[in-house]
């Protein structure tokens, strides 16, 4: 009999030592396999200077050794992604890769500015209580599952894309939302449900807009780029008909199927005496509420005032800090701000600035052009090549540097393939609207950096994402546009 208890005791004290050790053998190859894969991308840039590739001239060299290793750093999460950024700017200053204000054009972006006022709002939602108030209302009409919850915030994203026609703005505005909805039902930071709430809300609110023709800002760079040079112009009917049914409907059901694949949970129940618990709005909550509703309306007006988001957004957050008003005081100023995500957001658009002025996104999608098969004989892997090279352009050039550096090219395609120029200026949505890493949209960086959630959790639905894109939503697509006579 002590035999067997002593077996038992080893079975039951056995399995949570075996479950720690197993633990830590997962940590030590994830951080193994982390510095691997920064040591080789450190090889590769060196080796890319020491063997410049046939085709590259010595400037465009400097630059795609200095893009590999700081989007090497990026993706392999070797030192943290502010840092990367830092490394990027003092790297390039360093060896004179351009000058100083395309290195640090990144500061004097909009998106940048767009970025600071949401996080000053984003404090002033979460400081007044008023996200937890509009999270209890949401919640009212989410409860029940979290495939409903999921589903409920990806299909709010998408409508609010037709109201609003700036990315950053959505995500900006309905992230402290999301993240107060997410502890409403109980997900605390770290968990799955978190992950999958924030996931929800910004990719719903995304990467199905590229249907909807002013919803993002590469759909507009587009619009203008064939209008000067082609004078192509594309109307948000034809646009919306032509896209929004694959790109827009089959890519947000998708999403929601992801990641409840990916991030499984579930809600805790929310009693209906805690939704009305709340009681009257404060005076804090009132001033925020308006100044939200001032700000909406100008967002969704921006094509009559012409006035960019990032000014509305800063306007904003300046109203909230002023003496008298004071939503988000000094200290919240200085402690509550994720400094850190303005830094890795002006490194990313100051290396898609530096790729630009370089010329080595033109040169590297002219290359890439050079060896597709293209063709009037298979219209099809026509089709098919010219979206698949859009997306890898997007690589280099993050998503709104596309339809810049791959327009110029839709004429010689045109020619090559026999297509209509419209279809092949059209061809590029396909390419930008399936990003292939979080790095390329910086509206979903801006969100997850609000939310403070890790960025492998965004990488993971964009890869299965744009793998179910190429083998499934293209074909389906060509079939589509075969319908309405575009090809």
């Amino acid at each position: 009999m002590a035999l067997a208890a002593n077996r038992q005791w080893d079975r039951t004290t056995a399995g949570p030592i075996a479950a720690t050790q197993t633990g830590h053998r997962q940590i030590y190859a994830m951080k193994t396999n982390t510095f691997l894969g920064a040591l080789f991308t450190t090889a590769a840039a060196v080796s890319l200077l020491a063997s410049p590739p046939p085709g590259l001239q010595p400037a465009e060299t400097r630059v795609a050794a200095l893009a590999l290793l700081t989007i090497g750093f990026w993706a392999t999460g070797v030192i943290p992604e502010h840092i990367t950024s830092l490394l990027f700017f003092v790297l390039a200053m360093l060896f004179s890769v351009a000058s100083p204000g395309v290195i640090f054009s990144g500061f004097s972006s909009t998106a940048v500015w767009l970025i600071f006022g949401g996080l000053v709002i984003g404090v002033a939602i979460m400081a007044t209580g008023l996200g937890r108030r509009v999270a209890a209302g949401a919640a009212s009409q989410l409860d029940g599952s979290y495939a409903r919850i999921i589903a409920g915030l990806v299909t709010a994203g998408v409508l609010f894309s037709f109201l609003m026609p700036s990315a950053m703005g959505r995500v900006v505005l309905l992230t402290p939302i999301a993240e107060a909805i997410a502890g409403h039902f109980g997900f605390a930071r770290g968990s799955r449900g978190r992950t999958g709430v924030i996931l929800a809300t910004i990719l719903g609110s995304f990467i199905p807009a590229f249907g909807i023709l002013p919803a993002n800002v590469p759909n507009m760079v587009l619009v203008g780029m064939a209008e000067t040079q082609y004078r192509v112009s594309l109307l948000y009917g034809s646009y919306l008909l032509l896209h929004f049914p694959i790109l827009g409907l089959l890519k947000a059901a998708l999403i929601v199927g992801l990641i409840l694949w990916f991030y499984p949970d579930t809600p805790r129940t929310v009693a209906h005496t805690e939704l009305t618990r709340a009681g009257a709005m404060t005076k804090n909550e009132r001033i925020l509420s308006w100044s939200l509703f001032i700000m909406l309306g100008l967002w969704m007006t921006d094509f009559l005032h012409h006035v960019s988001p990032a000014w509305i957004a800063l306007a904003g957050a300046v109203f909230l800090m002023l003496p008298g008003i004071t939503i988000v005081d000094k200290s919240q100023f200085n402690q509550k701000i994720n400094w850190a995500s303005l830094v890795f957001v002006a490194g990313i658009l100051g290396l898609g600035a530096l790729i630009n002025q370089s010329g080595l996104g033109d040169t590297l999608a002219r290359k890439l052009i050079s060896v597709l098969p293209l063709g009037e004989q298979h219209p099809f892997f026509s089709y098919l090549s010219v979206s698949l090279a859009s997306a890898l352009t997007g690589v280099a050039t993050t998503l709104p540097g596309v339809p810049a550096v791959f327009t110029p090219l839709s004429e010689g395609i045109a020619h090559a393939t026999g297509l209509p120029v419209k279809t092949v200026i059209m061809m590029q949505v396909l390419g930008f609207s399936t990003p292939l890493f979080p790095y390329q949209a910086p509206p979903i960086i801006i969100g997850m950096q609000l939310a403070g959630e890790d960025l492998a959790a965004a990488g993971r639905i964009c890869m299965l994402l744009a793998g179910i894109t190429i083998f499934l939503l293209l074909p389906l697509n060509y079939l589509w546009w075969q319908i309405l006579g575009w090809l």
